[in-house]
């Protein structure tokens, strides 16, 4: 009898301390987050920007150069030399100013992709915790789930939350 009551006992604290556990899609939470999508079609934008931006220097540089070279025919060697020169330093410069635009783009867009990943982890943190969870993983490509029943699948609940806060 006493191993009965300490039967029954134990599965009834093992049932009373049972774990909320779910997961998250990140890969689906972060693809269909209107976000993060507004951030990666406004960054697509810049670079687009700045790649016609890049050819229109680029060809106004290369006229520069053919009206130069056909002015250096005319020209003594030193003097054509140094103002070839010069079109090369000018090159460089437009180069490198260009270069740097590129660079600060890309920093833009991964400063605002971290800040919004930190976003995300903080809804999901505040999710897990106001719904007693014990514990939230992450998986899809590279997650930590290989395998999760659909009911604790928690991408589409969170992800709704999301879109709804970035909408308001």
């Amino acid at each position: 009898m006493k191993k009965l009551i300490l039967a029954i006992t134990v599965m009834a604290m093992v049932s009373c301390q049972q774990q909320k556990i779910g997961y998250v899609d990140n890969v689906k939470l972060m693809d269909e987050y209107q976000e993060k999508i507004d951030v990666e079609t406004k960054f697509n934008a810049k670079v687009a920007a700045m790649g016609k931006k890049k050819d229109s220097i680029s060809q106004a540089f290369q006229l520069e150069a053919q009206a130069f070279q056909a002015k250096a025919q005319g020209m003594s060697q030193k003097k054509a030399q140094e103002e070839y020169g010069l079109i090369q330093q000018k090159g460089q410069f437009i180069g490198q100013q260009i270069q740097q635009e590129e660079q600060k783009i890309q920093q833009d867009g991964r400063t605002e992709m971290d800040s919004l990943v930190s976003k995300v982890k903080k809804e999901i943190k505040a999710y897990g915790k106001g719904n007693g969870y014990r514990y939230i993983l992450g998986g899809g490509d590279g997650g930590a789930v290989l395998y999760g029943t659909d009911a604790d699948d928690l991408t589409d609940e969170i992800l709704k939350i999301l879109n709804d806060k970035y909408k308001n």
